[in-house]
């Protein structure tokens, strides 16, 4: 489960991602279970992780150079991915300067469930979730567009000093652009959703 967090201004918009994607093998109890302790914020560390994955006899890969968030369409997408019940769930986040929209995939079905303008807006797992909008609540001061940045920059930092879920690295892009986010859905829903993503150029941070 990623952390991905948008800002929609009157007339710039940014996405903020982590890198990480980690894979279990194993049985699927002890992997679960597992999952669940990190995803509610009972593992803060790499070193916990992977240590406790060793105790319970499942392997874990880590990895943190996965792309979560480019320009696509003219908008900013980041994009979420969990499994429920043997489901694949599919979350995207599609922001540009003054509205987002959020659209659900499952079972190849894309139904729009949220929409807004001006905002931060947080899809995350439970703990992640939590940690972002404390801290979006704690440093938004109703401030411009570089205040929102900073914000952003600050909530990736304190989610990974929490969770190992996300990585310590991560991705920030941003746009003036104006698009019809329903046009752009539209586009994955006839079937252009594996077509390679628009170049951009992306801001890379993370603290050691």
């Amino acid at each position: 489960m990623s952390l991905i967090i948008a800002f929609v201004g009157g007339t710039e918009a940014a996405i903020v991602a982590d890198m990480r994607e980690i894979t279990f093998q194993g049985d699927k109890v002890l992997r679960e279970r597992l999952e669940r302790k990190l995803y509610r914020g009972a593992i803060a560390t790499d070193i916990e992780l992977e240590k406790m994955a060793e105790e319970i006899g499942v392997k874990i890969k880590i990895r943190d150079n996965k792309i979560k968030v480019m320009q696509r369409y003219g908008a900013l997408v980041g994009e979420v991915v969990s499994v429920e019940d043997g489901f694949v769930r599919k979350r995207r986040l599609y922001a540009t300067a003054g509205s987002y929209m959020i659209a659900e995939t499952r079972d190849s079905e894309v139904k729009v469930t949220n929409k807004g303008g001006s905002a931060f807006i947080v899809l995350g797992n439970n703990i992640t979730k939590e940690i972002a909008n404390k801290c979006i609540r704690e440093n938004w001061k109703n401030g411009g567009f570089h205040e929102a940045i900073k914000v952003l920059i600050l909530s990736m930092e304190a989610a990974a000093k929490v969770s190992a879920s996300v990585s310590k690295k991560f991705i920030i892009i941003q746009t003036s652009s104006n698009v019809n986010l329903s046009e752009v859905i539209e586009q994955d829903k006839i079937g252009r959703k594996n077509l390679p993503w628009c170049s951009s150029v992306y801001a890379f941070g993370g603290y050691d």
